[in-house]
């Protein structure tokens, strides 16, 4: 008799159509092993202000979404979430929990019912300054089956509670970032580019600080930042102070195509992340790949997740963060030996396409 598929239920944090790195990832696990014959239900957040964009796109989806609804009061939701986690983990054969608020739900309802349950931790969640906040989290981790790290950086996050933690990095769907027929030209030479939300976090202000130094050795280099523009006028403002703003341009929020045409358009793509000081941490980097896929080489920094999403020497180069002598000599390394750094980011963002990554999480199931 034939083994009978996981009835699986994914509750998560975050989910598109809104950005987030953690809803991207729930997106590509549900559509994944809903590709290969799993029953799937994700239970997600509506976020936008009218939920129209989330019906748009849910209608579109080969798996069932369930969403909660935005409340005011905003506690009337926390319930919501319980109500609909605990609804259907109840019919599931196997629970899957990312971001804290889902691990807290899934933990909560085990104490109901015994489910195969998988918490899929990136980072951030099990980073809180509070100890309140961490002690929740380490208490609702260790009622979990198995757990999954996206990066060994965040496995030794969690490292004190003695659990046995698989480290299963993020992946890419690699067809969707080939190159471009539109081509683009970006000023600067070399380019350097940033996606992602212009934070702390994310690191454009690192990359700002040693623009200086930076444009001695590369005159006509110029940083260009792309992701909802959050600390760009704070960021700005440093550039300005360190005459180097004309060597910047924050483009916003872009879409798809935009965004494959300016990675196109790149030299080196740059992700100097750091914790920023409520503890919002780097768990994997998934940009690097996607820049990777269309044969772009990256720097970015030690200290963070991102340490897993850069094969250092081969598909880019990892230094400190605040080591501007490193950084302008991992520059001229790259543009020496274009060729070959690009066949080797392609080579390493294939290796992290989902056809390879979902065959882990089935083998959890």
């Amino acid at each position: 008799m034939s083994k009978s598929k996981p009835n699986i239920v994914i509750v998560t944090s975050e989910f598109p159509p809104q950005p987030g790195g953690i809803g991207n990832h729930a997106y590509n696990l549900a559509l994944h092993l809903s590709n290969q014959g799993h029953d799937v239900r994700v239970v997600a957040d509506q976020r936008s202000k009218t939920g129209n964009e989330e019906i748009d796109f849910d209608t579109s989806l080969p798996f069932s979404v369930e969403r909660i609804k935005l409340y005011n009061p905003r506690f009337l939701m926390y319930i919501k979430r319980i109500i609909l986690t605990f609804k259907y983990t109840r019919s599931a054969t196997h629970c899957i929990a990312t971001g804290k608020f889902s691990l807290w739900n899934i933990a909560f309802c085990g104490f109901f019912f015994k489910r195969k349950t998988i918490a899929v931790v990136h980072g951030t969640e099990v980073n809180f300054k509070s100890s309140l906040l961490r002690k929740s989290i380490n208490f609702s981790l260790k009622r979990f089956n198995k757990i999954v790290a996206v990066s060994n950086y965040t496995k030794n996050l969690i490292a004190k509670l003695n659990k046995n933690v698989v480290v299963i990095p993020n992946g890419i769907t690699t067809s969707e970032w080939k190159i471009s027929e539109n081509k683009i030209e970006l000023k600067g030479h070399p380019v350097l580019t940033t996606v992602g939300r212009v934070s702390s976090r994310k690191g454009q202000l690192n990359v700002i600080k040693q623009l200086p130094e930076l444009v001695k050795q590369f005159p006509e280099l110029h940083y260009h930042c792309v992701g909802i523009p959050t600390e760009a006028d704070a960021f700005m403002k440093v550039a300005e102070s360190l005459k180097v703003a004309s060597h910047i341009t924050f483009h916003g929020s872009v879409n798809d195509s935009k965004l494959k045409q300016t990675l196109q358009a790149t030299d080196i793509f740059v992700m100097l992340s750091t914790e920023s000081v409520t503890g919002d941490v780097e768990g994997f980097g998934i940009a690097i790949l996607e820049a990777n896929a269309m044969g772009i080489p990256a720097i970015g920094s030690n200290g963070c997740g991102i340490e897993d999403a850069i094969n250092t020497g081969r598909s880019g180069l990892l230094i400190d963060v605040n080591n501007t002598e490193a950084f302008i000599h991992g520059i001229s390394q790259i543009l020496q030996n274009t060729s070959e750094f690009k066949t080797e980011a392609i080579s390493w963002a294939n290796a992290h396409d989902w056809s390879h990554i979902i065959k882990r999480y089935e083998e959890l199931l």
